[in-house]
């Protein structure tokens, strides 16, 4: 008898063994569904990038306008996002930080960081969390903010807002053409310390907006030196040639502009006719939703007096 029970009592202990071990796959393979669940694969410009689907602490040293459109919380943000005024209410607790603050990153304990593909310390970056790079120009502005869409779990809310944006754009262009002209000119000229900006058509300063979107002319002059370019300097002595029938003047509040009491600037016929319509350099400098939705309001109520 004792010979017929061991050999199933060790039967009865292969099998519970087995059992054991079939759950523990399982739960393993419930534990990595879960995991999975968890991510989404980026593709980013240099590979694949598993980042949280979800992320809830982000630092963003370059794109944290994007970010913020699309309300995803930073908790470390470069000094120029920060000391834009369209975005200090939404900046409230972050940090400022740079690629080179790798201990204070590190104490911030994100779960993705939106890095430049120029900056340093990239590879350590990625020790700390998923580390994303973009090239500043390789896309033009509404094609980085569906990018940043994809990156957040958010395309869909990315690609409705490009598709609505486009065509509010295009209808003010129409009714600002048929107000001001179809040949009238505008130009973006920017105050500098000792010399002035004037900008091409994917320069931020609300430029996309103008040239891209609402197709408004530029000067020949602008078209020939800086639409390339997309930004030329040049000295006070030769604002009239840069000025178009309407100017936006990018005024930056950090320089001084008492050129504005000269007889140069005073007798451009677009200052003469008080066509000038100012907007504050420290808050255009970016294309991202926050800031054309910004600057969109304001063209309509300048050139249409709605």
């Amino acid at each position: 008898m004792k010979k017929l029970i061991l050999p199933f009592l060790f039967f009865l202990l292969l099998l519970l063994a087995a059992c054991g071990n079939t759950e523990n796959e399982g739960t393993a393979a419930e534990a990595d569904k879960d995991s999975e669940k968890d991510t989404i694969t980026y593709e980013s410009e240099t590979g694949p990038v598993e980042v949280p689907k979800e992320p809830q602490r982000i630092i963003a040293l370059t794109n944290a306008p994007n970010v913020l459109a699309l309300e995803g919380n930073i908790v470390g943000v470069d000094e120029w996002t920060n000391a834009n005024p369209l975005f200090t209410d939404k900046l409230t607790d972050a940090e400022i930080v740079t690629e080179d603050n790798l201990e204070k990153i590190l104490e911030l304990e994100p779960d993705l960081i939106i890095a430049g593909s120029h900056m340093k310390n990239l590879d350590k970056l990625g020790e700390i969390a998923p580390t994303v790079a973009f090239t500043w120009g390789k896309l033009d502005y509404l094609d980085q903010q569906v990018e940043i869409g994809k990156l957040l779990n958010k395309e869909q809310e990315a690609t409705d807002w490009v598709a609505d944006f486009q065509e509010r754009a295009a209808a003010a262009g129409d009714e600002i053409r048929a107000e001001i002209g179809e040949d009238a000119t505008v130009s973006v000229i920017e105050s500098g310390n000792k010399e002035f900006y004037v900008f091409g058509d994917n320069y931020a300063r609300g430029t996309e907006i103008l040239y891209q979107a609402m197709k408004l002319k530029m000067p020949a002059k602008v078209e020939e030196l800086a639409l390339e370019a997309g930004v030329y300097t040049f000295s006070s002595e030769v604002l009239p040639e840069f000025a178009g029938d309407y100017v936006i003047f990018s005024k930056n509040p950090d320089v001084d502009n008492s050129f504005v009491e000269t007889d140069v600037w005073k007798n451009i016929p677009a200052v003469k006719n008080g066509q000038v319509f100012e907007i504050n350099t420290k808050a255009s400098t970016y294309s991202d939703p926050i800031t054309l939705e910004t600057l969109l309001t304001f063209f309509e109520e300048s050139f249409l007096g709605n």
